[in-house]
């Protein structure tokens, strides 16, 4: 069905937007306790830092599993259904980690409970919603999206640490818990799936167009999609380049920056400041790789991206030692750059094969990112443990990320892969 409409003076796009943007943001901050709970898990219990990384690791990767599958699960019954249900499986989880006393409950709640429930609420729910609703703006809307992860951790990272070292990190998983249970409301209440519910037609065009039915097998849908994508090198590059992307960003320095710091006398609360700096410059960075997203070759920008990262980690090393004001240079430095790549990923993804398959396609891309993520997050605690520092996976992934960066230049120019069925 497809009628015209004219435009009125306000898009509710920019709610569904809004919304999307808060639940992202809660969902980051969520990602991000396990690092400033570490340090308190270790004193309390004797749990060694690979054995808390381990759980992080599994719940990195499950993040990303869920992310062609959360796509496919939107797709059937709508966004605003997925993404409650979600955060109360969050909200449950995190209300019973205060009684954990065992390694194994722990990583039965962050690993696999609390990896599943932000998994649904991944990148892949910020494409969906910029596919759905934006033609015009799209690359915008996604760096904002993208940007509310750096914001999760502008506004909570230095709370939680506050509440985990003034009362017990206990305080600030409920503080979390709290902050789900004021969100759940406003997305079951106002969340929209489609700009048809509205009856309006996606920004940038005017025919008003009911969304086809979901056609196929929830689970059986995303493989295929993954089989058919699997067929183009532009997808293997797309992938590979995210794989280490995940592996210089939320698996390294999300989850281990707060415990080197910790190495080197540096107080908690200072350390999830310097997350804290790096988001707020992340905001920026991101939203900023949005604009550009839509005016610039997404090649060339993924170049420059991923250079500056892997110069910065190679940094990082010295910084530690040298004192706070290196260490501030690059939280701004590394902030700019922390997830600015999403933006133009995204965007040759969807250029490439289709918005309609977009979702899926990225959602596969977003585990290998993941996969890159949890390989960090457990492999530099288990280096840690090993040589009692974190010079040498902080120096390895800045240069990974330098080959990232010659990587992204041979990804093709976009075009449609019309073989995607």
């Amino acid at each position: 069905m497809i009628k015209e409409r004219p435009a009125s003076t306000f898009y509710y796009g920019w709610i569904v937007v809004a919304i999307a943007f808060l639940t992202l943001l809660v969902s980051a901050a969520i990602s991000s306790v396990p690092s400033v709970l570490m340090l308190s898990l270790e004193k309390e219990f004797g749990w060694d830092r690979s054995a808390i990384s381990g759980a992080v690791s599994i719940r990195i990767l499950l993040y990303g599993l869920m992310g062609p599958f959360s796509a496919a699960l939107m797709a059937r019954y709508g966004i605003r259904k997925i993404m409650v249900i979600a955060m109360v499986l969050l909200m449950a989880s995190m209300s019973l980690t205060p009684l954990i006393t065992q390694i194994w409950q722990f990583v039965l709640l962050w690993g696999v409970f609390v990896g599943l429930g932000t998994g649904a609420l991944a990148n892949v729910l910020g494409v969906t919603i910029a596919n759905r609703w934006f033609v015009k703006h799209k690359g915008l809307v996604i760096g904002l999206l993208t940007a509310s992860a750096a914001t999760g951790q502008l506004l909570f990272l230095p709370v939680i640490a506050k509440i985990t070292s003034d009362i017990g990190w206990r305080y600030s998983v409920y503080s979390v818990v709290a902050v789900l249970l004021l969100l759940i409301p406003v997305v079951a209440i106002w969340m929209r799936n489609h700009p048809y519910d509205v009856g309006r037609a996606p920004l940038g065009e005017t025919a008003v167009v009911k969304p086809a039915p979901f056609v196929g097998n929830l689970f059986l849908s995303p493989i295929l999609v993954l089989i058919s994508a699997s067929k183009s090198g532009t997808f293997w590059l797309l992938a590979g380049t995210f794989f280490l992307c995940g592996f210089s960003t939320n698996g390294l320095i999300g989850t281990h920056l707060i415990p080197a710091c910790g190495d080197f006398q540096i107080p908690i609360v200072i350390a999830a400041g310097l997350l804290s700096l790096m988001g707020l410059f992340d905001l920026v960075g991101t939203t900023m790789s949005g604009w550009l997203t839509d005016r610039f070759d997404s090649r060339w920008l993924l170049l420059w991206y991923y250079g500056l990262r892997g110069l910065s980690l190679i940094f990082l090393p010295y910084a530690l030692g040298a004192g706070y004001t290196q260490l501030l240079i690059f939280s701004v430095f590394y902030g700019l750059d922390w997830i600015a790549t999403v933006p133009p990923t995204a965007k040759l993804t969807s250029d490439t094969f289709g918005k309609e398959k977009a979702g899926m396609i990225f959602g596969w891309i977003v585990v290998a990112h993941q996969a890159g993520a949890s390989i960090a997050a457990y492999g530099a605690g288990m280096m840690r443990d090993l040589l009692g520092n974190y010079t040498v996976p902080f120096v390895l992934a800045g240069f990974l990320c330098l080959f990232a960066a010659v990587m992204s230049l041979r990804i093709r120019g976009a075009r449609k892969t019309a073989s995607l069925t």
